[in-house]
C-alpha cells in the first residue's frame, strides 16, 4: 500500500521572456490569436488573419514574411478567391487590400453583419445580416446593388457558385437556399438539416452545393434537380463546423468539432480518402490552393497546418502529433534536437546554425547518448533513424519497429541502450546501439500495462527501463500506468496505477518522476516503490518532466506556458516562470547550467538555468 502523497501548493508565474538565450528556429505557422481565416496566394504563400486583426503573408513552409495590424474589432473576417481582397465585418461592411495591409473602404451597414461572400472575379461581395437579409456590393464603387430578404433569422453562411450566377445562403431558420446572382430571385429551397449551418461551398462545375451542419453530417445537393439531399456525409463528429470543395471540384474537405478534417475524393457518393489529424482545438477556416494539391487548416489552437492532399501528409506547421520532443547532444560542439515543426531539425547550439542532419525527414521522437556519439530520431512511420556522429555523413541505421509511428526514444547514460516504443502495438525495443545486428536485444510486450505508450525513461545504471502511459478508457479502473521493467529478469519490477505523458529518472537512480493526466506531477521512491509526492500547480496538461543533471531539482512544462521547477528534496515549488507558447519538453546542458525548452509554437529556447532560479 502506498501511503497518501503530499499536495504541494502552487504560486504565481512571473513572465520569462528576458530569461531568453537565444530561440533556435522561427515559430513557422504560428499565430499569438485564434485563426479566422486562411487562403493561398497564386505564387503558392499563405494568408491569415488572425481575432487579434493581425494579417500575416507566410511562406510556403511556413515562415514569417510579413505581418500588419488591421482591426481588432471586427468578428469576423474574408478572403477574396484571389486572396488579393479581404472583408471584414461587425456593424460595418470593411474591404482591405491584402497585399498593403490598407483599408479600402468603411461600407455602413444598417444591421450587424454575420456572413460574408465574395464572387468568383472579386467584383462583388455578399453580407449576410442577423435580420436575415442578404445584401449585394460593388467591391470598386461600394455601391449597393441589391437586397434581399433572405431568412427570417440571421444568415450564418453565403457562397458564389463558381461561375457566378447563383448564390447559396444558410440561415438560423435550419434552411438553405439558392438565388439568382443577378436577378436576385429565388431558385431553389432547400430543407434536410436539423441543426445550425455554418458552412457552404460549391463544386467546380455548380452541380453539387454542400451544407455543413451542427447535425453531425454534411450534406450534398443537386439545387437544380431536387429539393432533397443526395446524400449525407456521417462519419463525423456531433458537429460539422466548414465545408470547402478544391478549384477543380474533386476534393471535398469537412472540418468537425474533434477537431479532425475529413478529405472526401466523391462527395455525391460519399467516397472518403483521408481523415487528417493534427489539431488541438477548434478549426475555424479551410483553404485549398489553387491547383488543389494543398490544403491549409487553422482555428483555436493557433497554428496553420498545411496538408498534401493526394497522401495526407503535414506539409508545414507544427507536428502532427502535437509532441515537441527535445535532445541535447553533447561533446566539445554541442547540438540541440527538435522534432516540433513537420520535420527534424538539428542546430549548432553555440552559433544557431543548423547542420546535418537537419531536415532528413518528419520526426515524432528524438534522444541523444550523453558522449555525443548517437543520434536517434523517431520517425512518422516505423523505423528509427540511428546516427553515429562520429562518422560524418554516413548513412544511418533503421531500427525497425512493427508498426508506425516511433513513440518515444531514451538511451542509457553510458549509450549503451536504447529504447524504442511502438505505441500501435504496446511494445517497446531495447537495441545496443553499438551492435550492428538486425534484431533487439529485448522486447518487452504490454509495456505500460494495456496503457498508451507516452513516454519511456532508462535507469541511470542501466538495468530498469520506465515506460509511462494513459488509459483513456479506464479499462484498468485506472487512468494510466508506469511500469518499471527489470532488463536482466524481463520482468516487471513494479507499477504505478497512475496515467502520465511524461517520465524521468533522477542522476542517482532513486526518484521517478512523471507528468500526470490530471495535471500533476508525481515522484515515486523507487527503494520504497511508494509515491511521495504529488505537485500541484499546473493549470493544463503537462507535457515533459526533467531533473537537473546535479539532481538538486525536478522541472516540470506544459500547455499552461510554464516551466516549473520544484526542490527535489522537499517537493517545494521553487519557482514558475510563463514563456509565450506551450512548454513541450525540457532538456538541459551535459554541465547543468543551461536549460533547453521545446515550445508548442514550433521554437526553442535556450536559458540560462541559474537566471531562471532567481527571484
Amino acid at each position: 500500500m502506498m501511503t497518501p502523497a503530499r499536495t504541494m501548493p502552487s504560486d504565481e508565474t512571473t513572465p520569462a521572456s528576458p530569461l531568453v538565450g537565444r530561440s533556435f528556429g522561427e515559430p513557422r505557422f504560428h499565430t499569438d490569436g485564434d485563426v479566422c481565416a486562411v487562403a493561398f496566394a497564386a505564387d503558392g504563400t499563405v494568408w491569415s488573419v488572425d481575432e487579434a486583426g493581425l494579417l500575416r503573408h507566410w511562406a510556403a513552409d511556413g515562415k514569417p514574411l510579413s505581418r500588419a495590424f488591421l482591426s481588432d474589432l471586427e468578428t469576423l473576417w474574408a478572403f477574396s478567391p484571389a486572396a488579393d481582397l479581404l472583408a471584414s465585418g461587425n456593424d460595418d461592411l470593411l474591404l482591405w487590400d491584402t497585399a498593403e495591409g490598407q483599408l479600402l473602404a468603411r461600407i455602413p451597414q444598417p444591421t450587424w453583419v454575420t456572413a460574408i461572400g465574395f464572387a468568383p472575379d472579386g467584383r462583388t461581395v455578399v453580407s449576410g445580416h442577423d435580420d436575415g437579409s442578404v445584401r449585394f456590393w460593388d467591391v470598386r464603387t461600394q455601391r449597393l446593388t441589391g437586397d434581399i430578404p433572405a431568412h427570417p433569422q440571421a444568415v450564418s453562411a453565403i457562397a458564389f457558385s463558381p461561375a457566378g450566377d447563383r448564390v447559396a445562403t444558410a440561415g438560423e431558420d435550419r434552411a438553405v437556399r439558392v438565388w439568382d446572382a443577378d436577378s436576385h430571385k429565388p431558385l431553389a429551397e432547400l430543407i434536410s438539416h436539423t441543426d445550425r449551418i455554418p458552412a457552404l461551398t460549391w463544386n467546380a462545375d455548380g452541380s453539387l452545393l454542400v451544407s455543413a451542419g451542427w447535425d453531425t453530417s454534411a450534406r450534398v445537393w443537386r439545387p437544380a434537380t431536387s429539393p432533397d439531399p443526395v446524400v449525407l456525409l456521417n462519419s463525423h463528429a456531433d458537429q460539422v463546423l466548414l465545408a470547402a470543395f478544391s478549384p477543380d471540384g474533386k476534393l471535398l474537405a469537412t472540418a468537425d468539432s474533434d477537431n479532425d478534417i475529413h478529405l472526401w475524393s466523391n462527395a455525391a457518393a460519399a467516397k472518403a480518402r483521408f481523415v487528417l489529424r493534427g489539431h488541438e482545438d477548434e478549426i475555424r477556416t479551410v483553404a485549398f490552393s489553387r491547383d488543389g494539391t494543398k490544403l491549409a487548416t487553422a482555428g483555436a489552437d493557433r497554428q496553420i497546418h498545411v496538408w498534401d492532399c493526394t497522401d495526407g501528409r503535414l506539409l508545414a506547421g507544427p507536428n502532427p502529433s502535437g509532441r515537441h520532443d527535445l535532445a541535447v547532444v553533447g561533446g566539445p560542439n554541442p547540438l540541440l534536437a527538435s522534432t516540433g515543426a513537420a520535420r527534424f531539425r538539428l542546430w549548432a547550439i553555440a552559433t544557431g546554425d543548423p547542420v546535418p542532419p537537419h531536415d532528413d525527414g518528419p520526426a515524432h521522437a528524438v534522444a541523444a547518448s550523453a558522449d555525443g556519439r548517437w543520434l536517434a530520431v523517431g520517425g512518422t512511420d516505423h523505423i528509427t533513424r540511428l546516427y553515429d556522429l562520429t562518422a560524418p555523413g554516413s548513412a544511418p541505421r533503421p531500427l525497425e519497429a512493427t508498426k508506425p509511428p516511433i513513440g518515444a526514444l531514451a538511451f542509457a547514460p553510458d549509450g549503451s541502450v536504447l529504447a524504442q516504443t511502438s505505441p500501435a502495438d504496446g511494445l517497446v525495443w531495447l537495441w545496443n546501439p553499438a551492435a550492428d545486428k538486425p534484431d533487439p536485444d529485448l522486447i518487452l510486450i504490454e509495456a505500460a500495462d494495456g496503457c498508451t505508450l507516452e513516454s519511456v525513461a532508462v535507469h541511470p545504471a542501466g538495468k530498469l527501463v520506465a515506460v509511462g502511459g494513459v488509459d483513456v478508457l479506464s479499462t484498468g479502473e485506472r487512468d494510466g500506468a508506469v511500469c518499471v521493467w527489470d532488463r536482466t529478469t524481463k520482468q516487471r519490477a513494479m507499477t504505478f496505477d497512475t496515467g502520465v505523458y511524461s517520465v524521468a529518472f533522477d542522476p542517482q537512480g532513486r526518484f521517478l518522476a512523471g507528468a500526470g493526466l490530471s495535471d500533476r506531477v508525481h515522484v515515486w521512491d523507487l527503494t520504497s516503490g511508494e509515491q511521495v509526492f504529488a505537485l500541484d500547480g499546473h493549470q493544463e496538461r503537462i507535457h515533459c518532466v526533467a531533473f537537473s543533471p546535479d539532481g538538486s531539482y525536478l522541472l516540470s512544462g506544459g500547455d499552461d506556458m510554464t516551466v516549473r521547477v520544484w526542490d527535489v528534496l522537499s517537493g517545494r515549488l521553487v519557482v514558475a516562470r510563463e514563456f509565450d507558447s506551450p512548454v513541450r519538453a525540457v532538456a538541459f546542458s551535459a554541465d547543468g547550467t543551461t536549460l533547453f525548452t521545446g515550445n508548442g509554437n514550433t521554437t526553442c529556447h535556450q536559458i540560462e538555468f541559474k537566471k531562471l532560479l532567481e527571484d
